[in-house]
């Protein structure tokens, strides 16, 4: 996760961390593999039908869902493992009705919570029951205007009802964000929407990249082209200090596409200060790129554990076999190993990109998914060769 306006707007200390605690941006910087941020699909059922995404097990349980006893169990493990967090989602993660007591379980632990929710099912009784269980954050997924929005998710009113789930998130007293997924369908809706949830009280922009697997060619026919997805990033950078020029104190992510670490820097290079994109740097640099296989994990919900929410096709393990801990632990899975220690296996340019250390070759995930090898180029990667340091011919540029 790349915290923007913690970047762009707020002042960064001797140690490049922001002075500003945002939401995901802090926990990426101080979690560890040791301590990950654990996303848990509690459900595979949902209530919609997205493009793209989990597809869900329609709207009742998923086959072999882990029981409550046995969820109860997981969050134990992963207390007296030390995660940093935990972000319950699904399929839609309301669908599941004990969700309430494992929230409040993991909160007597000490773990910090978060809700991913596509807000349709939100009301006010169940925003009420999750503040009450010590729910700390929640997202509701907006991806686009009303009519993009409700083809990308297969139900006319899922914008309106989704609204409805913000607003009562926000009477509960909680202060919901929203996740926005880039696709070719919905990139231009971005600033308008950002305006419109703006004026609701939304503060909170989560923007991610699109992220497929070889399984789900059309998700790929979704994705935006190079040209795109630096339109779309400027457009992040601009809106953030926009917003705060005008005095709104808007928090700005972008996740899924480490690439955007160095279109980010050189952007405050242009637009900001050499001082200031050298703090970035440093905060960039620090935060550590890429975090498959180290500061996050998954845990699906009949217990596998994954390397990432999106690399569902691999599997390190099952939480009923052995504790996530162990599992986590384990680096004689050879992919595991060479994740955590990869700059000798990233493709060609990688490890001589000027901006490695702060992206660390992008997302394995997604050029498995594009190229059916998960060391080849992250298809996502929109920097020239120039940009990076390097000479036409891929060597490092003999001015460096």
């Amino acid at each position: 996760m790349i915290p923007v306006s913690d970047l762009l707007v707020d002042v960064a200390d001797d140690t490049g961390e922001s002075t500003t605690a945002g939401d995901s941006g802090e926990e990426i910087t101080v979690a560890d593999r040791h301590h990950p941020i654990v996303v848990w699909h509690v459900t595979g059922a949902n209530n919609l039908d997205p493009e793209y995404g989990d597809a869900g097990a329609g709207p009742g349980h998923g086959d072999g869902e882990l029981t409550t006893a046995e969820a109860t169990a997981v969050i134990e493990d992963l207390a007296a493992y030390g995660v940093a967090a935990i972000r319950f989602t699904g399929g839609e993660p309301l669908l599941r009705d004990d969700l309430e007591p494992l929230i409040e379980r993991a909160t007597d632990a000490g773990l910090r919570t978060k809700l991913s929710t596509n807000g349709t099912l939100l009301t006010d009784e169940r925003a009420e029951s999750l503040v009450a269980a010590g729910l700390d954050d929640i997202d509701v997924t907006i991806d686009g205007l009303p009519d993009h929005h409700d083809e990308l998710y297969g139900r006319e009113g899922a914008f309106d009802d989704a609204l409805d789930g913000i607003q009562a998130a926000q009477d509960a007293g909680l202060d919901p964000g929203v996740r926005f997924t880039l696709t070719e369908a919905n990139t231009a809706d971005m600033e308008e929407l950002v305006d419109l949830l703006a004026l609701q009280g939304v503060e909170r922009f989560r923007f991610h990249h699109l992220e497929y697997s070889s399984q789900d060619e059309e998700v790929i026919d979704l994705d935006v082209d190079h040209e795109a997805q630096r339109r779309a990033v400027r457009r992040v950078c601009d809106i953030t200090l926009d917003a705060h020029d005008r005095g709104h104190d808007v928090e700005t992510l972008l996740d899924g596409n480490y690439a955007d670490t160095g279109y980010v820097y050189q952007y405050a290079r242009e637009e900001l200060s050499e001082d200031r994109a050298a703090a970035i740097r440093d905060r960039l640099e620090a935060d550590g790129g890429d975090p498959a296989g180290e500061r996050i994990a998954d845990i699906d919900y009949q217990g596998n554990v994954h390397l990432t929410p999106y690399w569902q096709e691999y599997s390190l393990g099952n939480v009923r076999d052995r504790p996530f801990s162990a599992i986590w632990e384990d680096e004689s899975n050879p992919l595991l190993a060479k994740l955590r220690d990869r700059k000798e296996y990233v493709p060609d340019r990688c490890p001589d990109c000027e901006y490695y250390a702060m992206c660390r070759g992008g997302s394995r995930h997604r050029a498995l998914a594009a190229e059916g090898d998960v060391w080849a180029r992250d298809p996502q990667c929109y920097l020239t060769d120039e940009e990076i340091g390097l000479d036409a011919d891929g060597s490092p540029s003999s001015a460096d």
